[in-house]
């Protein structure tokens, strides 16, 4: 089983701390803040008080035995990035960093993270997504001009096929799943129907999702 460190326990840092331990992972969460950490140490599997960008102190609390470490410390960009050149030192094996802006975010990669996340940026994204489209329910960027979206079949799809609707013919995507009630159906088949209500997940290029809320 995966182990992660989480560093930072802001809404973001506690946010994925708590989520990653109720889904049955180890989860070690670290801030300088001892309230903070109280606030967590029923809500994952050990919450310390340590600073984070002192080598040793991550040395003693065997951060290079966790597979992944997330670097979600707030406002203070010189502690997150030290934060991120120490555990890329220590040789932790996969290093998300949250950054607070496009600078940021291009120092976290030149030293060493793996994955820089954005949550303020796209979050916007997501509810401008919202509230411009009423059928579209979330909506995921997973690179520039590629996201998966999830929304619901519109009284045209019903009753149809995927191989009927063509979506990947016509729009140049994929129906990743389909959500009926409480279930949720992986890869459908071509030959699954629409019903009403289904949620479509589907994923591909913005423009050709735009295109496929408009019908």
């Amino acid at each position: 089983m995966k182990q992660f460190a989480v560093i930072g326990l802001g809404r973001f840092g506690s946010s994925v701390a708590r989520t990653l331990y109720s889904m049955g992972y180890d989860v070690l969460a670290v801030d300088s803040d001892e309230a903070k950490v109280q606030e967590m140490a029923d809500e994952v599997t050990h919450a310390v008080q340590a600073d984070a960008t002192d080598e040793e102190v991550l040395k003693s609390l065997g951060i290079r035995n966790f597979d992944v470490a997330v670097v979600s410390i707030g406002t203070d960009v010189q502690a997150s990035i030290m934060a991120t050149l120490v555990l890329k030192e220590l040789g932790v094996p996969y290093i998300v960093a949250k950054a607070l802006n496009v600078l940021h975010g291009k120092v976290l990669e030149k030293i060493g993270a793996d994955r820089v996340v954005y949550p303020e940026r796209d979050m916007g994204i997501r509810v401008a997504n919202n509230l411009v489209s009423a059928n579209m329910l979330d909506y995921i960027e997973l690179a520039p001009g590629y996201s998966i979206v999830e929304f619901v079949a519109s009284r045209e799809f019903v009753g149809k096929t995927l191989r009927q609707l063509g979506f990947r013919a016509k729009y140049g995507i994929n129906i990743m799943a389909i959500k009926r009630g409480d279930e949720i159906q992986v890869s459908p088949g071509a030959e699954d129907k629409v019903q009403g209500n289904d949620i479509l997940i589907a994923m591909g290029p913005d423009e050709q999702l735009e295109a496929l809320e408009r019908a």
